[in-house]
């Protein structure tokens, strides 16, 4: 016995039921619905952050009133040893919190107390750990969330499918 998780819009959740339940009619089904767990929020904010790049959007239903996408460079990892090895460390480091000033920055501007009714995050986890530990974001650690650590690099596309998936109905299928 197996079971997978799918993502259904929620203004397709009726038809999405009503075909699953015609496919699955039979009482030796292959497949039946263990769980189904629904994030009904609105406004949503999302929060995505990876090095070199970033996304904070915003919102209200299925489109955004809201959003910053942007680049940012973070160095990776080198092979070299000794003294060079830990100056780049250093340099990452640096790179990186810069990064995180910035994104807390946006998410101040566009997610303002109040106004979010949830969370969405994605991308590393670290950074996105250290965006929300900035103390001007506290309203934002504390607002249920859903994550969705496995979106590529933030981009315009990315944020859009964050949105779709953080609003979407999982629906946990088991199959015999």
């Amino acid at each position: 016995m197996t079971t997978r998780v799918v993502e259904v819009a929620p203004d397709r959740l009726d038809g999405w039921l009503k075909r699953f339940a015609a496919a699955n009619a039979e009482p030796e089904a292959p497949q039946r619905i263990v769980a189904r767990e629904a994030f009904a929020h609105d406004p949503l904010a999302v929060l995505l952050i990876r090095r070199g790049g970033y996304a904070v959007g915003l919102a209200r239903g299925p489109a955004f009133t809201d959003s910053k996408v942007g680049t940012r460079h973070v160095q990776s990892r080198t092979a070299a040893g000794g003294w060079s090895q830990q100056r780049f460390a250093r340099r990452r480091g640096n790179q990186a919190d810069e990064l995180v000033r910035a994104v807390a920055e946006h998410a101040l501007r566009i997610l303002p107390r109040g106004i979010p009714a949830a969370l969405v995050v994605g991308g590393d986890k670290a950074l996105v750990r250290a965006v929300l530990d900035d103390p001007r974001l506290a309203h934002l650690d504390r607002l249920p969330r859903r994550e969705l650590y496995d979106l590529p690099d933030p981009r315009r596309a990315v944020l859009e499918e964050a949105l779709k998936r953080g609003r979407a109905v999982r629906i946990t299928i088991e199959e015999t």
